[in-house]
């Protein structure tokens, strides 16, 4: 059951590499210089015992998980992030910015894993309910360049990093037809520029949203 909103949840997403991290913190940094209460996540994770879930999924063999195992885990951190995180921030009116939400279990176990887009929706109906972001910024750049900057971190949490450029590039077209499917709540910003270039299709992105919000 979704909770009373008066806040805006926005999620980032894109394939690995792709940049999200430094424009959270840039988008963050805005925000708040401008007055406003920001609460920023991540997924998986963004609650205790999330944190504790991401740990199974982010680290290890690729091989550890089955898309199914990686969803049902990811579903789990879900709930749990939503009751104890999200939905809190959003009942306090706060602006919540997540490194990925359930677009991304879409995209990398229903899609690029095979496991079925139907059955993802399913869960995310169950979990998530009305609770959507109401905006997603997707960061999109060419597999190569997102693996190259992902590979410059110093991180256990590699896991689907080493699933390879042909998984990668199926998360990235995964991404792309969201979407394409969501046009509403969906803007794709190309991520190959420099950092700034990219922050100000991203804070414009956010300001029209903002105001639909209003």
């Amino acid at each position: 059951m979704a909770a009373t909103r008066g806040g805006l949840f926005i999620s980032f997403e894109g394939a690995d590499g792709a940049g999200k991290s430094s424009q959270i913190a840039r988008l963050a940094d805005a925000l708040r210089s401008s007055g406003k209460t920001v609460c920023v996540t991540r997924e998986p994770g963004g609650s205790i015992g999330a944190e504790t879930i991401r740990k199974l999924l982010v680290e290890g063999a690729a091989e550890r998980w089955s898309p199914m195992s990686e969803a049902l885990m990811m579903y789990a951190a879900r709930i749990d992030h939503l009751e104890r995180t999200i939905r809190p921030a959003l009942a306090r009116g706060e602006i919540v910015i997540t490194d990925r939400f359930a677009d991304s279990t879409m995209a990398y176990q229903g899609i690029a894993g095979a496991l079925g887009e139907d059955f993802v929706a399913r869960l995310h109906a169950l979990v998530v309910g009305a609770d959507n972001p109401d905006l997603t910024i997707i960061l999109d750049a060419p597999i190569e360049v997102g693996l190259a900057r992902a590979g410059r971190r110093a991180s256990a949490e590699n896991r689907f990093e080493s699933k390879g450029a042909g998984y990668q590039e199926k998360v990235r077209q995964a991404f792309l037809k969201i979407a394409r499917d969501n046009p509403q709540r969906c803007v794709v910003i190309d991520a190959t520029p420099a950092e700034e270039v990219v922050f100000e299709a991203v804070a414009a992105a956010v300001k029209k949203a903002s105001l639909s919000h209003q």
